[in-house]
């Protein structure tokens, strides 16, 4: 099945879409984490396009969307709500990511009307009821900004993968799956060398926020912190986690289960983080099995 390229929103603002499978089926929203791109959820997607119109897209900062300077929680959230409302979506299943993941949580308050259920893998979360005060500490610190020394240009897409494959990250990825963000998360120059589209200084952006949210400390922007509106969904919510993940990802879906009203728990057992490019097809199943 080929997936069908298109975009939505002017060109200062575009967000790149993916769809499979033919309109007027449910829609399923897939929602990337950080630092990749749509087209990894295709395993996944291939799939769900037997009973659901798919759809994936770059999340801001990523592959072929706009690059803006704003990557607060609620600038992703708002994005999500620019998809909703253009394609005209309603009784939305949102399946997301880490941050992706987040940005359905926070678009399901903000558009209560159009969403079924959500099934979350390892969110992003902070439960406002135990802010702490203060920033990051050194460490974190020291992690947001180790973003800015990651490798950006390679000389080829072989090389990437070949990098990639044998970094522990990856190490449990499909070949599709790898293939595919290295095919859409890269860009090629004029000299015939690739560059990251999501680049190490958008990445830190990104990060900084995540790692205040992972640390009890996000204040946000002028908007406040929103984390505290997760407690007024209303859908069912299924969060997930990976028994190979660090316990912060644990954590952190603990705080996502004692704020939303509708939430249960699943566990993938021999999965890390990145569980839908690691074992799609218990994705798949898990993912079916909650709509049920």
């Amino acid at each position: 099945m080929i997936s069908q390229r298109f975009s939505i929103g002017p060109t200062d603002a575009q967000i790149a879409m993916l769809q499979w499978g033919e309109s007027g089926k449910p829609p399923a929203l897939l929602v990337h984490g950080t630092g990749f791109v749509a087209d990894v959820w295709d395993e996944v997607a291939r799939e769900l396009a037997s009973t659901y119109t798919v759809y994936a897209l770059d999340r801001r900062g990523h592959g072929a969307s706009h690059k803006p300077r704003a990557y607060h929680f609620l600038d992703f959230a708002g994005d999500i709500c620019r998809v909703i409302d253009a394609l005209k979506l309603r009784n939305v299943y949102g399946i997301g990511h880490s941050a992706g993941a987040t940005d359905l949580l926070l678009a399901a308050k903000l558009l209560p009307e159009c969403f079924t259920r959500l099934f979350v893998m390892e969110p992003t979360i902070m439960d406002p009821r135990a802010a702490l005060s203060g920033g990051l500490d050194e460490d974190s610190l020291a992690r947001v900004q180790g973003a800015l020394r990651r490798q950006a240009e390679f000389d080829n897409s072989d090389a990437v993968f070949n990098r990639y494959r044998a970094a522990p990250a990856f190490a449990d990825w499909t070949d599709t799956s790898l293939r595919a963000y290295v095919r859409h998360g890269f860009v090629t120059l004029d000299d015939g060398r690739v560059r990251l589209c999501c680049m190490p200084e958008i990445e830190s952006a990104m990060l900084r926020p995540i790692y205040e949210a992972m640390a009890q400390v996000y204040v946000g922007d002028a908007r406040g912190n929103p984390f505290g509106s997760l407690a007024e969904i209303d859908c069912p919510v299924r969060v997930t986690t990976a028994a190979k993940s660090g316990p912060i990802y644990r954590e952190m879906a603990r705080r996502a289960v004692s704020l939303i009203p509708r939430a249960s728990t699943l566990v993938f057992e021999g999965a890390g983080h990145c569980v839908a490019q690691e074992v799609p097809a218990a994705v798949v199943e898990a993912v079916r099995e909650f709509a049920r």
